[in-house]
């Protein structure tokens, strides 16, 4: 390798190192990163004067976000543990510590897959406990965030360890089991809202949420695996001090002492074969020197962990039959594609990492032409990092290519290709398909809140013959009495209680309802802006492509999305029937100030009085706009209490920074 190809390597190392510490997100699978990393230090081995402290072997990887909290600086660096890849290695590993103290023994620990938190617990004179008082992302290894308030609505977390030591800094990792992910991804299909792509990046983004609802809600686990500082006698061995730790009720990792290279590798096995029965991912298996006082001795960089390795398990791959491929219609009117799928051997179900597999997610056209899929062809199949199942090669052609039809496969409309992608869609709002996702949209909190109506009473009353379009959701009223003698939506008090709900949603006005519509394209904020431009559901459904670009925000693409919409004679009647049935179609048109005419103004941080919402509909009633970034075109940044990276960003663009006092004597208030 030269040098201009070892920087290339250092570049695309850096560019996934961010995507999967700081954008909880990843393109690559764990072993295809392992890989890379593997060259990368075989070039610094070869050359180590290339090496440079910004090299991806220098760094942990991650860096603190202040938008998900406060930076707290480590007591003790929270370090990253080297990988080995065979077993030679560990062999090797285990010799090199006897070799130096020949009484060593290890620790052989699960590797959970998740992201790792420090605990800090301080005495209580009150009961002479140790309490929580704060915790810690890794960030960078030496500066983190404050993420106590998630913390403790973590059940694993305790409040309180019965311990009598005056301090105590314990490090764990906070994982998702698959059943908590599974049911997060069902609920974000069911909105027809974007899946997550692992526990693992669903997790780092749960923790970091500033409504630590949110992170009560997910369901967020952890295990301790590390004493960072403590009594000195306590810390002395890592196996005896988990121990300790799990007699007092704290969940701590799965652990095994052991005293020879056999033993380790023996338990390197063990916990290999039984992590296909997990509800949790795992990535490895951890070998460290139980005696930390030893560690020192086995230094590992800046980077590393001293007296720890970390055994990295290759991921499994089986040989698949395409049976058939299915074509599914989503709640805007996406085509997806469904492989199902058998193994080439038995041609049942395949088992993969633990789990029975019989259908893979074939994503579009492009990329179904791209592996050469088809009926009858036989793949390589695994799971991104280790939950999601993917084609990873194409050991046999088919005798054909899938390709999508032309109408759809539920309705027979003919579908519209979206120009510049691969994916199809039914733009036709009766398609039984899509009915059961679009109603339960359109009565979602966000659109037009009838609260109530969930996708279980939308299927009943679709299934009883009761519902077809939006507009029968508001005659449901003259069907009172048979649902009450079905049950289809509950008992009379509850049947009543939904029938208000639906009367009162005709007031929510435009905005909500154009949201409800369920365009491609356009959520709450574009509808927002298109009310506040043309006032009514009948304006928009009016404007030409040409009028619909003209407006902020509106590109080409959503212009063409809402002129398509709209041109269909079933959604024209639609908006007519909504309008006799008395929904509320235009907005009241205010007279706006101008005191802030032609200004753009960015809200952060939390306001003494007003909330965000209220500041702006402040600064767009008196004739300014109100964006969610600062950029180079933003004129103010009104700043309340921990308002984050945005002041950070407006201070190094010079733009001025006021205060919600300084907003209301502008808008003259």
């Amino acid at each position: 390798m030269n040098y201009e190809n070892y920087k290339a390597l250092c570049i695309k190392i850096n560019y996934h190192m961010d995507l999967y510490y700081n954008k909880n997100t990843n393109e690559i699978s764990d072993y295809e990163y392992d890989q890379l990393m593997q060259q990368l230090k075989q070039a610094e081995r070869e050359h180590p004067e290339w090496v440079t402290s910004d090299s991806p072997s220098q760094k942990i990887g991650g860096s603190a976000k202040r938008e998900a909290g406060v930076k707290v600086t480590h007591r003790v660096p929270m370090l990253s543990i080297e990988d080995v890849f065979n077993k030679t290695d560990v062999t090797a590993y285990v010799a090199k510590v006897k070799s130096v103290h020949p009484d060593a023994v290890f620790s052989v620990e699960r590797k959970i897959d998740g992201l790792s938190m420090t605990l800090r617990y301080q005495h209580s004179d009150a009961d002479g406990f140790l309490h929580l008082a704060l915790a810690e992302t890794r960030g960078d290894g030496h500066i983190g965030e404050d993420v106590t308030l998630n913390a403790r609505v973590i059940p694993d977390v305790k409040e309180v360890i019965e311990l009598p030591f005056e301090y105590l800094e314990l490090r764990g990792e906070v994982y998702m089991s698959h059943d908590d992910f599974f049911k997060y991804n069902d609920s974000m299909e069911e909105q027809g809202k974007k899946p997550a792509a692992n526990p693992r990046n669903l997790a780092a983004g749960t923790l970091r949420q500033l409504d630590p609802r949110i992170t009560k809600e997910r369901g967020l686990r952890m295990f301790i695996f590390n004493v960072q500082d403590g009594p000195a006698e306590f810390m002395a061995s890592q196996t005896k001090a988990l121990d300790t730790l799990r007699e007092k009720g704290v969940p701590v990792v799965f652990h095994k002492k052991c005293a020879t290279a056999d033993e380790v590798l023996s338990i390197i096995d063990e916990i290999g074969s039984t992590r296909d029965g997990l509800d949790f991912d795992i990535d490895g298996a951890v070998v460290k020197i139980d005696q930390v006082a030893y560690r020192a001795d086995f230094p590992a960089g800046a980077k590393y962990s001293a007296g720890h390795i970390a055994f990295k398990y290759p991921p499994e791959e089986k040989r698949v039959v395409m049976d058939e491929i299915e074509e599914t219609v989503g709640r805007t009117g996406k085509i997806g594609f469904i492989g199902h799928i058998s193994d080439e051997k038995t041609r049942k179900p395949v088992r993969l990492n633990g789990t029975n597999v019989s259908r893979v997610t074939l994503h579009n056209q492009d990329y179904i032409r791209e592996n050469r899929i088809g009926i009858g062809g036989v793949y390589l199949l695994k799971k991104s990092g280790d939950i999601i199942p993917k084609i990873s090669g194409t050991v046999k052609d088919p005798d054909h290519i899938f390709t999508v039809e032309s109408d759809c496969p539920v309705c027979h409309h003919p579908l519209i290709k979206e120009e510049d992608t691969a994916d199809y869609y039914c733009v036709n709002p009766s398609c039984p398909s899509q009915l059961v996702r679009t109603l339960s949209y359109f009565t979602s909190r966000g659109c037009m809140d009838i609260a109530g109506l969930g996708e279980k009473q939308v299927k009943n009353l679709i299934d009883a013959g009761l519902l077809k379009s939006f507009s029968d959701i508001y005659r449901l009223k003259d069907h009172r009495d048979g649902l009450i003698a079905a049950g289809i939506i509950g008992r009379e008090k509850n049947t009543d209680k939904i029938l208000a709900a639906i009367e009162a949603s005709k007031q929510q006005g435009p905005v909500r309802l154009l949201t409800a519509l369920g365009i491609r394209n356009v959520g709450g904020r574009t509808a927002q802006t298109l009310i506040d431009h043309f006032h009514s559901i009948d304006a928009v459904m009016n404007a030409s492509k040409e009028e619909l670009v003209e407006i902020p925000d509106v590109g080409e693409t959503i212009a063409d999305d809402i002129v398509s919409f709209f041109a269909e004679d079933d959604t024209k009647e639609l908006v007519k029937e909504l309008k006799d049935e008395g929904l509320l179609m235009e907005e009241a048109i205010e007279e706006k100030g101008a005191s802030l005419e032609g200004l753009t103004i960015v809200v952060t941080g939390t306001l003494p009085t007003l909330s965000r919402n209220e500041a702006k509909e402040l600064i767009e009633k008196n004739g300014g706009r109100c964006t969610g970034s600062v950029s180079k075109k933003t004129d103010y940044l009104v700043a309340g209490e921990a308002a984050g990276s945005k002041l950070t960003k407006a201070r190094q663009l010079g733009i001025p920074v006021i205060s919600e006092a300084d907003l209301i004597a502008m808008a003259g208030r």
